[in-house]
C-alpha cells in the first residue's frame, strides 16, 4: 500500500487570536508533535497552509489551493498534492495523536476512507485516512457549495473505526481550551 500523510494548518485560528499550530508543546510547536506522529504512522508528513510560516520546522509545506474553504479544501490540496493511493490526514491541533492510533486507522484502508468516530457518535473526518480516488467526489461536493467535511463523506464509502477516547480528537479552539489542556 503506498501512504503519505498531510497535516492541515491552515486555517485562520481566529478563536485562539494566534496561529494554534505554532503553540508552543512538548519542547517544540504543536504542529511539529502532530507531524511527528503522522511522519511515523505514513512514512511523511507534508503541511497544507502557509509554507512560508511553517518552512523553518523542517517539514515540507504546500499552499492551501483553497484558501477559505476551511477543511475540506486542506483535504482536497492534499490529495491534489499526492502520488500515495492512501493518505493520513490530521488537523494541527489534536496535541494527543499518536503514531500507534494513527496507524490503528492506516490498517483499516478500505473503500473510499477511513474515519474514526469518537465517543459522542459524531465522525472526526479531520484525523482519518482518504483514498486519492475520494479526490473527485469530494470536489464535487465542494462544487456544490459542501464545505462541512463530514457532510461531503456523505458520498464516499467510508469505513468507520470506533474509538472510545475522545482524548485523541481533543482539540485546541480557544485560550480556554488551551489553558486546561496545556501542561502546566
Amino acid at each position: 500500500m503506498s501512504l503519505a500523510g498531510y497535516v492541515l494548518t491552515g486555517g485562520r485560528s481566529s478563536r485562539m487570536g494566534c496561529d494554534k499550530a505554532l503553540l508552543p508543546f512538548g519542547g517544540g510547536a504543536l504542529v511539529e508533535s502532530v507531524a511527528r506522529a503522522v511522519k511515523l504512522a505514513a512514512g511523511s508528513a507534508v503541511l497544507v497552509g502557509n509554507p512560508q510560516l511553517y518552512r523553518h520546522l523542517g517539514y515540507a509545506a504546500i499552499p492551501d489551493l483553497y484558501p477559505g474553504a476551511g477543511p475540506l479544501g486542506a483535504i482536497l490540496t492534499a490529495l491534489d498534492h499526492t502520488s500515495a493511493d492512501w493518505n493520513l490526514v490530521a488537523a494541527c491541533d489534536m496535541p494527543e495523536l499518536s503514531a500507534e492510533f494513527l496507524r490503528l486507522l492506516v490498517n483499516a484502508a478500505d473503500g473510499d476512507a477511513v474515519v474514526p468516530i469518537g465517543p459522542s457518535g459524531r465522525p472526526e473526518p479531520l484525523c482519518a485516512v482518504y483514498h486519492r480516488r475520494s479526490r473527485p467526489v469530494l470536489e464535487h461536493a465542494m462544487g456544490r457549495g459542501v464545505r462541512s467535511v463530514r457532510a461531503a463523506l456523505k458520498d464516499l464509502r467510508v469505513t468507520f473505526v470506533s474509538v472510545p477516547k475522545v482524548l485523541y480528537f481533543q482539540n485546541v479552539n480557544t485560550p480556554e481550551d488551551w489553558a486546561s489542556y496545556a501542561p502546566k
